[in-house]
């Protein structure tokens, strides 16, 4: 089985705008690829849901607040394209930069209080460019369903503000989290944990289990 490789916006809309003429129902999997067990759950679901699948891979410079990071992040296309062939992805939309930015972008979408908190108190800008992006994806693909992992609850939260303050015509799907064995949410940045710190993250984990299991049984 192959899979459709699509780069530009122009021979995306031009595909998808077939699949609405059939009345197909279009499931979109944002990720920025090094696709992991996390991301195929999402692809799964939506391949369950959606008679047409597409999975996008960019790595969005916005998002990042330092250009080092930008950089390490991992990039494993051909491993991620043959993941979505095997799992009977329709179609993947691998766009450069200067496809999703011709220009540098006046606009961005900045989700008050929601993005200020948590995660996003130690980030500066980082979920300003995760919701301009998702929500150019969605402009683009205009989607019945795009999935999320609870992992990122933060980030889903402000998906669905955006979809709620824009009137996006979409329904925010969010699948369970993938763990490894030893508990940790598979991520693709694991791969930059040290010793200790995948230890601490575990560690947090078991914690918070164990709270949840105390307070179920009225400890």
């Amino acid at each position: 089985m192959t899979v459709e490789v699509v780069e530009t916006v122009a021979a995306l809309r031009a595909r998808l705008d077939r699949s609405r003429d059939a009345r197909i129902s279009i499931g979109l999997v944002p990720t920025m690829g090094a696709l992991h067990a996390g991301h195929i759950a999402l692809i799964e679901r939506a391949r369950r849901e959606c008679g047409c699948v597409v999975v996008t891979i960019f790595v969005n410079p916005l998002q990042f607040d330092r250009e080092d990071d930008l950089r390490r992040y991992p990039r494993t296309l051909e491993a991620d394209l043959d993941a979505c062939r095997d799992l009977g992805v329709d179609m993947v939309f691998v766009p450069g930069d200067d496809e999703m930015y011709p220009s540098p972008p006046a606009c961005t979408v900045r989700v008050s209080r929601l993005a200020d908190h948590l995660c996003g108190r130690h980030r500066p800008g980082h979920f300003e460019g995760v919701a301009t992006v998702v929500l150019k994806l969605l402009q683009i693909t205009c989607p019945t369903r795009a999935y999320f992992g609870e992992k990122d609850a933060q980030q889903t939260a402000i998906i669905r503000r955006v979809v709620r303050d824009f009137n996006v015509p979409v329904d925010i799907v969010e699948v369970p989290i993938v763990r490894e064995p030893d508990g940790l949410a598979i991520s693709s940045r694991n791969v930059h944990l040290g010793r200790g710190e995948r230890r601490m993250a575990v560690s947090l984990y078991r914690v918070l289990c164990e709270a949840q299991r105390q307070i179920e049984a009225g400890l």
